[in-house]
């Protein structure tokens, strides 16, 4: 008995956009909240040059190995420059009825250029489609951080070379430990931010190779050349298993690491900005562009972007959670799971970015037209700095190692100054405002000389060397890292 053709199918030439892709086989539409709840279009649009730089790869391959006609070929080329002037200027219609941003641009395509549109998904699924539009998405994406990186670095950079002589009480525990340069303080986050620059070149790496090619999961029967279509995308080369290259989202996962981990230090760094901001401190002043004033209480002036990224953070971390718990119970290949990995993949990126540069500029400074000059975003209270290193007895273990040096050994060095430091405190003053008579009651060895390693500033000196808080140490490390940066 032969097989009916119901008399409402489309015909061969009949494109339907308001019709699923894969709808000829279902026998009701997909009701409206079912759409609303499953479709992608509204935040996976912004896929869309990556969309089509792929397709554009995918169909010049197809037409090198003879599986489309040139003409075909030339069709999609010149449709998709169409779609690409449609959407640049905000004239493009996005379809909840075409679920995300594939359908959405095969439909319009398949509007311009009729059956050459239908044709450009031959050896290809969204499967694999999806995987190369975030691959290349995400590619872009990390090269723009790593530039915001660079800017970041530059501006601690600077900061710490205008400050390379300002004495800062360094802590550990939050309790007053050594004095250090409050240049060599902000050097500290510069190996931080380039280390997460490294880590960002590392999963760069892994983001770009090609899924494409890979089909639902299978490959494909077609003889396609997934290595030309690598090189045409620039990227380093093509996923090895179509299983694994359709229903992996590592390089998502290890992306939002890598950027939680940015975050945090970006955190760390808030948290001191804040605390030395606080009237109890007093350290910095955050121009005023960066803060917010109190609805009630006139005299505040708050430090919302470096408590506001601090929040950010976790926000950022608990992407990172939420996509490897997004992973964790999927089996083998796609599922329609992985359409979560975009939100929080995206708002990833455009917090990194969006923190990254209010920061350099915070750090750095903006150059004002009005009056043509750069003007910082910090200013440094070196006197109040310096003041609270005093205050902590920054020296102690100065006066340890000359103990060391003049022959005595580290551990009773350390318990002799901790008698001086209870005298200290006793009279309420530090211990370079000792006398010599009573610091040599606690050891007969100790000289005049002594007063300059109890001084901040030769505490300060005296750390020279590779690594050190010494100023000519420090300088040393802001050249290595102009050099490095050009």
């Amino acid at each position: 008995m032969p097989i009916s053709t119901p008399s409402s199918a489309p015909s061969h030439n009949q494109l339907d956009t308001k019709a699923q892709a894969w709808s000829a086989l279902f026998s009701e539409p997909m009701s409206d909240l079912v759409k609303r709840y499953t479709s992608s279009v509204f935040f996976d649009k912004r896929l869309w040059q990556a969309d089509i730089a792929g397709s554009l790869a995918h169909a010049e391959m197809l037409a090198a190995q003879g599986i489309i006609s040139a003409a075909d070929h030339a069709d999609i080329q010149r449709g998709m420059a169409q779609i690409t002037q449609e959407i640049d200027d905000g004239q493009f219609e996005w379809k909840l009825d075409l679920e995300d941003v594939h359908l959405n641009i095969e439909a319009r395509l398949t509007q311009l250029v009729g059956d050459a549109g239908k044709r450009l998904h031959t050896g290809r699924s969204r499967n694999d489609q999806v995987a190369t539009d975030v691959r290349l998405w995400l590619r872009g994406e990390i090269d723009l951080i790593d530039g915001l990186l660079t800017d970041l670095q530059k501006a601690l950079i600077a900061t710490a070379a205008q400050n390379v002589e300002v004495i800062l009480p360094g802590f550990t525990h939050l309790q007053v430990a050594q004095p250090v340069s409050f240049g060599h303080h902000l050097l500290a986050y510069v190996e931080m931010f380039a280390r997460d620059a490294q880590r960002m070149q590392d999963v760069r790496r892994r983001v770009n190779v090609l899924p494409l090619g890979s089909a639902a999961l299978a490959g494909t029967t077609y003889p396609l050349d997934r290595e030309r279509v690598a090189q045409t995308l620039g990227m380093e080369g093509v996923c090895q298993n179509s299983l694994d290259a359709v229903s992996d989202r590592d390089f998502a996962i290890e992306f939002t690491a890598a950027a939680s981990l940015c975050m945090v230090h970006i955190s760390r760094l808030s948290e001191e900005l804040i605390i030395w901001m606080s009237q109890n401190f007093g350290f910095i002043k955050i121009a005023d562009r960066f803060t917010t004033g109190s609805s009630i209480m006139p005299q505040k002036k708050n430090p919302d972007v470096p408590e506001l990224a601090r929040g950010k953070t976790g926000r950022v971390v608990g992407h990172l959670m939420g996509l490897i718990t997004l992973m964790k119970g999927q089996p083998l290949a796609y599922n329609k799971d992985n359409q979560e990995d975009k939100e929080p993949l995206f708002d990833t990126v455009d917090t990194l970015k969006d923190t990254l540069r209010i920061f350099a500029e915070m750090v750095g400074g903006q150059f004002n037209p009005a009056t043509g000059q750069k003007e910082g975003g910090i200013t440094v209270n070196a006197a109040a700095m310096e003041q609270a290193a005093l205050r902590g007895y920054a020296t102690a273990t100065d006066l340890a190692d000359y103990l060391v040096k003049k022959g005595l050994p580290f551990r009773d060095a350390h318990e002799t100054v901790a008698h001086a430091v209870k005298a200290a405190v006793s009279h309420a003053c530090d211990l370079s405002e000792l006398p010599l008579a009573v610091l040599q009651g606690f050891h007969p060895q100790i000289e005049k000389d002594v007063y300059e390693c109890l001084s901040l500033r030769g505490s300060l000196n005296a750390r020279n060397t590779l690594g050190g808080t010494a100023p000519v140490q420090v300088r040393a490390q802001i050249a290595r890292h102009q050099a490095r940066l050009g």
